[in-house]
């Protein structure tokens, strides 16, 4: 057992070394240990129309007794088309039982896109959708930004498109630790921010990196102070994930950080997390906000209420006599 356990393993790492040189760039490791990896496949035009990420993790027993687990990302993709696709990945599975199919479902799915590509289709819709809908995701607070459903470096290309164009500093943008729950993995990133368009060219900067690319919603949110008006310049992009951008600068607004750019990157890994996908969206967020100092952490608040506590008394000592 054990040696056909190590077969299916080498049987595994050949697939995805032939798949990484294939495919060059469009083949995205999302996490080593869970097997979870990434294509994006597109229709092979100079300036592709129709594109789609195909994302599968790898049970321990694929390819010769389990299928891959598969998860289909385009914005345009949904209803009749989703379940024609789906249709024909698993009649190639079927029809290749116990071989790897990885290939056979990348030239499937790049077929389809051509095909649509060649026929009077209208161009795909852009916008994204959540991979998850809850009955009870209804927003419980006032947001103070309404989501942006556009792209959002075209948007900001507006926002800042009044201004003067000024070759702004690209800020340095670091990068907290990942969070892992049923195969979803969440990471968030930060960069301090004092304009717009130093919110564009840090967003710009991160979607350069083909796995941050290809993740299935890149929330974020800013603030930044406006000195001169004594008010917070903020917004907020869901990319998708209902109501998260919202969420996200509710906690930023809660915690009072200023000058500061949160984008949370989401890789969905196949199984429903409900509501528990936003407490992780936001405890991304908040521990890159205290790793970086914007934010005080747990042990610190509390070395600080015990001083603020002991003042309180000692005042009121000197206050008795």
């Amino acid at each position: 057992m054990a040696s056909s356990d190590a077969e299916v393993a080498q049987q595994q790492i050949d697939e995805i070394e032939a798949l990484s040189s294939i495919y060059g760039e469009d083949w995205c490791v999302v996490d080593e240990d869970e097997k979870i990896y990434c294509i994006k496949i597109n229709d092979c035009l100079d300036q592709p129309k129709w594109t789609l990420c195909l994302q599968v993790i790898l049970p321990p027993g694929y390819p010769t007794a389990e299928p891959p687990i598969y998860q289909l990302n385009a914005p345009w993709l949904r209803g009749q088309d989703y379940m024609e696709l789906a249709n024909s990945l698993e009649e190639i599975y079927i029809q290749n039982l116990g071989e790897s199919i990885l290939y056979l479902w990348v030239e499937k799915i790049r077929e389809v896109l051509i095909e649509k590509a060649q026929s009077s289709d209208p161009e795909p819709d852009i916008k994204k959708t959540s991979e998850e809908v809850d009955e009870n995701d209804g927003d419980d607070f006032v947001l103070d930004c309404q989501p942006i459903h556009e792209d959002p470096i075209k948007m900001l290309n507006y926002i800042t498109s009044g201004s003067q164009e000024v070759d702004e500093e690209l800020p340095p943008i670091h990068h907290g630790n990942p969070i892992t729950d049923r195969r979803s993995t969440f990471q968030a990133h930060l960069a301090p921010v004092v304009t717009p368009r130093q919110v564009k060219r840090v967003l710009e900067k991160l979607y350069e990196n083909k796995k941050i690319a290809s993740a299935t919603h890149n929330i974020y949110a800013y603030r930044i102070y406006c000195e001169d008006k004594q008010t917070f310049l903020q917004d907020c992009e869901d990319d998708g994930e209902t109501a998260a951008g919202g969420r996200l600068l509710h906690l930023m607004q809660i915690l009072n950080v200023h000058n500061v750019l949160v984008v949370v990157s989401r890789w969905y890994g196949g199984i429903l997390l409900g509501p528990d996908r936003f407490k992780h969206i936001n405890n991304c967020a908040r521990n890159v906000l205290v790793e970086y100092s914007y934010v005080p952490s747990v042990e610190e608040s509390s070395k600080q209420a015990g001083k603020s506590k002991k003042t309180r008394k000692d005042n009121k000592k000197r206050t008795e006599h």
